[in-house]
């Protein structure tokens, strides 16, 4: 049955719409050696002849995908659809027969439900959910969800997925930051997110979870955090007391200048403290999009600095992956867990009309030492790989491993006096 009045050629003129604004606008059109031309002409008639909406959505997604690079989908404004991470704020391990959960962000809606890190995952309003087809869920409402706790015993649970409050970028309102003390007297700091593009409330945060928690030892729990905004910039102004640069970014028009050099992009150097320095920021970097390189903020020492984990998985990434790599590139922090996700493009969203959109990256991330982690990763100084059957007996394993980290040495202090001194970078041998 065919939707009306979604016709043939509404069809055509948003998949030429999306074709057409890929070639133009992706930062790379042959990143990854892929033929987009090629791929469009492959699937165009499939895609144009989709029996209704949800079959275009679902072909459409299918052929973006083809493009292998990270914050790229096709979604409708009228109804939009969106993974787990971004619409309940959780993720998933593969287990095989059924996908488990593994990251539940404190304040999301799955966590609000009462679902817990262990539970294995049943159904989505009725459907049963088998790997690999990740489960999706539509934003603005309450959908049923059928668990197997990690007992052994099977509840159903209702989880309200939220509207998104932007329609180019939907994604949930979580608790970005959370701290506390564990037993052994490290601290430990969880940021789930980075909301916000420069993070002003998260950087308060941060400061306040570095005054109270006062430690000798620190451990930063990126897992599950799938990036955000600049609020990335004061958890790695404090791995250091100096101002170190970072990284840049680049958009596919200034990395094509010959005449472009890093050192001469604009410098995002401070997070503000008000809203009212927003204003100088934005026509700082104005003239000059969304190339820009990124230096830490100079906060001075730290007791724990030179004795600090950085805890990730699969699914760190964006901006959590580069304080990841800057711990990594500079010495600053011991890397537990699991691969990063590789996601380190920026993206962006445009109308291709029919209240469509597709998002595709716009600008490439690198390192200072012009690390390329896109598709690749991090890799951890210590694995620590998920283990579901010790979840389900109440076990981090990784989070106990991070601790065993510092315990035993594994996180060695790198400072004369209380100056961190940067090491050669350990990156280009993982990637």
């Amino acid at each position: 049955m065919t939707d009306s009045p979604f016709n043939q050629e509404i069809r055509q003129k948003v998949f030429d719409n999306v074709v057409g604004t890929v070639q133009r606008k992706l930062y790379d059109p042959g990143l990854n050696g892929v033929d987009w031309r090629g791929i469009a002409a492959a699937n165009r008639e499939a895609i144009i002849s989709a029996e209704n909406s949800e079959d275009f959505e679902s072909r459409m997604n299918d052929m973006v995908r083809e493009l292998h690079v990270s914050h790229a989908g096709f979604f409708s404004e009228k109804r939009p659809l969106a993974a787990a991470k971004i619409a309940i704020g959780a993720t998933f391990h593969n287990g095989g027969s059924h996908w488990i959960f593994q990251d539940v962000h404190p304040g999301g809606p799955a966590h609000t439900a009462g679902v817990q890190p262990g539970d294995t995952l049943l159904a989505v309003a009725g459907a049963e959910s088998i790997p690999p087809k990740m489960p999706i869920f539509a934003l603005g409402e309450a959908v049923r969800v059928d668990l197997e706790r990690r007992k052994g015993n099977r509840e159903t649970v209702q989880i309200h997925v939220p509207v998104s409050k932007k329609k180019n970028r939907p994604l949930v309102e979580l608790e970005p930051a959370s701290w506390t003390k564990l037993p052994e007297g490290i601290g430990y700091l969880k940021i789930t997110m980075f909301p916000g593009v420069v993070g002003i409330d998260l950087a308060r945060d941060i400061d306040r979870a570095v005054r109270e928690l006062n430690v000798e030892e620190l451990i930063i729990d990126l897992r599950g955090n799938s990036g955000g905004g600049m609020g990335c910039l004061r958890v790695m102004s404090y791995l250091t007391p100096s101002r170190l640069p970072v990284g840049y970014s680049v958009t596919r028009k200034d990395m094509d200048r010959p005449q472009f050099d890093k050192n001469r992009l604009p410098q995002f150097d401070r997070i503000p403290d008000h809203k009212a320095g927003l204003i100088p920021l934005m026509f700082r970097f104005a003239l000059h999009g969304r190339s820009v390189a990124v230096f830490t903020e100079g906060k001075g020492p730290q007791r724990f600095q030179g004795r600090v984990v950085i805890l990730v998985n699969e699914h760190t990434a964006s901006s959590s992956e580069m304080i990841t790599a800057f711990a990594a590139e500079n010495r600053l922090g011991t890397v537990v867990g699991s691969r990063t996700a590789g996601r380190l493009l920026g993206g962006n969203s445009f109308k291709v009309g029919h209240g469509y959109r597709i998002a595709i990256p716009v600008v490439a991330y690198r390192t200072w030492q012009d690390a390329k982690l896109e598709g690749k990763g991090i890799e951890p100084d210590v694995a620590a790989p998920f283990s579901p059957g010790a979840l389900r007996e109440g076990l981090d394993t990784q989070l106990r491993t991070a601790v065993n980290a510092l315990s035993n040495g594994a996180a060695q202090r790198t400072r004369t006096g209380a100056v961190i001194q940067p090491q050669p970078s350990r990156l280009e041998a993982k990637i």
